[in-house]
Order: C-alpha cells, then sequence, then structure tokens
C-alpha cells in the first residue's frame, strides 16, 4: 500500500481540531476586548535572520531573487510599530529549518505582540493572564526567577560567574551526554545545561518565568546596567516547555546593527550560511521605534498544553510528514 493511502488523514484528532478553534476565538477575544489590532506581515522576505540559532528556509527563483521565508513575524511587525500602528498583534505561520519533533514541526503557529508603554514585567504579567485563560487548571500563581536563581536552584552554579568546566561538571552531575569541550562557546554550554537540566524542571502545576538573562543572550532586548549587565528579557515555561518569548525592545538601530554583524561573524566562524541584514527594518529603528515590549507564544504548545498532548503532531492537522 502507498504512503498517501496510509497517511492522507489528519494526525490530530476532531477533538483537538476544535478545541484548537475555540482557543483562538478565545485569544482574539482577549486582544479584542484590550484595542490590540490584528495584523498581518509577508511570511516572505528579501532578508532573513541572522540569529545564530535559527535557520531560514530559502525559497528560489522568485523574480527579485532569492526569498526567505520568515522565523518570525518581528521585524515587520515593529516596522508597523514605528509607524505608528499602536497596539498589535499577529497569529500567522513561521517557517524554521530543521526543527522538528515532539514539540517541533518546522511550520508552526505563532502569536505575536507589542505593546506600547509596557516594560517586560508589564508584558509578563498580561502573557500569564493570557495563558491561564486557555489553559485550564492554573490555579497557582506564576513563578518568577531570574536566570541566576534557576541555575542555582535547579543546576546548583551561578551561570553569571561560572565557567564551561562548571558546565560539563553539572552535565556530568545528570549523566547528560556532552559534546567536545571545544564544540561549544560559554553561551552554547549554558543554553546545553539549561535545555537538559534547568528548564524541565521549571513551570509544574503554573506557569514559571525565567528573566534578567546574560546581556550576551540580549537577541532584540534592551540591556539593563548592573554588575553584570543583563537582558531585559524572559521566557515562560509550563510542565518544562518553553511557550514564549519576550522582550523590553531595543530601539537603538546602531545597535542592533552591531548585534546583527556579530550574528553574522559567528555565523562565518563557524561555518554557517550568511544571512541578509533586514535594512527595511534598521532603517525603521532609525526612524524610531515607541517605547514597547513585545512576545512571541507558540501556539501550537499551547493548544498541546490545553489539551493534554504529549506531542505536538496530536493538535497539529497534518504536521510536515504529511503535509
Amino acid at each position: 500500500m502507498r504512503c498517501e493511502e496510509e497517511n492522507w488523514r489528519p494526525t490530530a484528532s476532531l477533538a483537538s481540531l476544535r478545541l484548537r478553534a475555540e482557543l483562538l476565538k478565545k485569544l482574539r477575544a482577549f486582544f479584542d476586548i484590550r484595542g490590540v489590532m490584528e495584523v498581518e506581515t509577508p511570511a516572505l522576505s528579501r532578508a532573513a535572520v541572522t540569529d545564530r540559532h535559527l535557520a531560514s528556509f530559502r525559497v528560489d527563483g522568485s523574480p527579485g531573487g532569492a526569498l526567505y521565508l520568515h522565523t518570525s513575524p518581528e521585524f515587520p511587525m515593529k516596522r508597523l510599530l514605528a509607524a505608528g500602528s499602536g497596539d498589535i498583534y499577529q497569529v500567522g505561520k513561521v517557517f524554521r529549518a530543521g526543527e522538528a519533533g515532539r514539540l517541533h514541526n518546522p511550520e508552526f503557529t505563532l502569536v505575536e505582540w507589542y505593546r506600547l508603554g509596557f516594560d517586560h514585567h508589564r508584558l509578563m504579567r498580561e502573557v500569564a493572564e493570557l495563558v491561564q485563560s486557555l489553559v485550564p487548571g492554573l490555579r497557582r500563581s506564576p513563578e518568577y526567577l531570574s536566570y541566576r536563581e534557576a541555575f542555582r536552584q535547579h543546576a546548583g552554579f551561578d551561570p553569571l560567574i561560572a565557567d564551561r568546566q562548571t558546565c560539563i561538571v553539572a552535565l556530568r552531575r545528570h549523566a547528560k551526554a556532552l559534546p567536545a569541550e571545544d564544540a561549544l562557546d560559554y553561551d552554547g554550554w549554558l543554553d546545553l545545561v539549561a535545555g537538559e537540566i534547568v528548564y524541565p524542571a521549571l513551570g509544574n502545576g503554573r506557569l514559571t518565568f525565567v528573566l534578567d538573562y546574560p546581556a550576551s543572550q540580549a537577541a532584540l532586548a534592551r540591556i539593563h546596567p548592573g554588575d553584570p549587565p543583563v537582558a531585559e528579557r524572559f521566557e515562560m515555561f509550563l510542565h518544562g516547555v518553553e511557550l514564549a518569548n519576550g522582550f523590553h525592545e531595543l530601539a537603538d538601530a546602531k545597535e542592533q546593527r552591531q548585534r546583527f554583524e556579530r550574528d553574522l561573524e559567528f555565523r562565518k566562524a563557524t561555518g554557517l550560511p550568511a544571512m541578509p541584514m533586514d535594512e527595511y527594518f534598521l532603517a525603521a529603528l532609525t526612524q524610531g521605534l515607541p517605547e514597547c515590549a513585545g512576545v512571541a507564544l507558540g501556539f501550537d504548545r499551547l493548544v498541546m498544553r490545553a489539551a493534554g498532548a504529549h506531542s505536538i503532531q496530536e493538535i497539529i492537522a497534518f504536521p510536515f510528514e504529511r503535509a
């Protein structure tokens, strides 16, 4: 029997698809009540993300040359903010190459929104309010941990003053597999400890927010001065799974360009493909991005938690294997 004859059906049950539709309705109502406007931006762009941890799908054959499927609608949404849109949100498909598994699909649904006049602390409270309205059983108040506190509690060391050898010792103590010592820089080792030891321990029965990431992991967030300085960034976890990543948004075009350039230098040094920077986005920052905070929420993972599902394939009609 041919594969098509066996696998034409959706992997999600009809009950899961109905729940997904109901959560989308509630989500849109949540933003409508707050006066946040829904927008749509292009999924294809001449630019691509420079982030060293993400891989973009390249689309050839367009009249103007190669295009890229977006990994997030962040850059065009910030262009709208700079043009005076006010508070906005988007529910849309995004695409990340090389991401597939129980919690990943190369094409997935992201909810992204931006709130003028918010910092990341105020936005965390709104994220919690939204998720608690959509996922049953979250009656306990959210937990808020600094990145430093999360590592101290669950990995047994201070990530802001430790070194890679400390990470290696912690991973060995938890019987985790290790790459070659020179395979990762220090942030890479921290990411490995976080993913293998710290994050799986978070969000048991309630939302856990981790904030104040190392300044080297700021991405598109502002840096809060201190000793050491930290990024005004947060991630939210539930049952050991990351659901959201948010920032008090960086508005400095010069600093943002420098971060993109550092990303490209890392890509070159590690053999990753060079990605064209988004000059439209940088021009919008130069024009002026209003004071705001923004967050990206993985909608598929949210539906997983609301449905009590084990894998993302249970709540997506047709994952990439059946697309």
